[in-house]
């Protein structure tokens, strides 16, 4: 059976958790921030048991595949462009200027 904890603040205003004995005395005081924490990463023993349940019973696989279907093209057909001749652009020709000697 887990301990009974009294939540209690301290002088500063921070929030603590105290364990008492049997006796009543305090056996050990903790900040809630670092007990929260240290319950959040334990696991309970209803929380372990469950998941040895879990981990013992074999999952059954169905031995029927999906039914995959395939995909269907549209009856589409493209637009044919009518073929053409590339225009080709004439070159003109560059005439180089003769230097003459003065």
């Amino acid at each position: 059976m887990p301990t009974k904890r009294t939540v209690m603040r301290s002088s500063k205003g921070t929030k603590l958790y105290a364990v008492r004995d049997a006796k009543g005395r305090f056996k050990d005081i903790q900040s809630y921030k670092r007990s929260h924490a240290m319950d959040i990463k334990r696991k309970s023993k209803d929380e372990l048991a469950k998941a040895a349940k879990a981990k013992a019973k074999p999952k059954i696989k169905s031995k029927v595949k999906p039914v995959v279907k395939p995909k269907v093209k549209p009856n589409v057909k493209p637009k044919v462009k009518p073929k053409t001749k590339p225009v080709v652009k004439a070159k003109a020709k560059k005439v180089k200027a003769k230097k003459t000697k003065k």
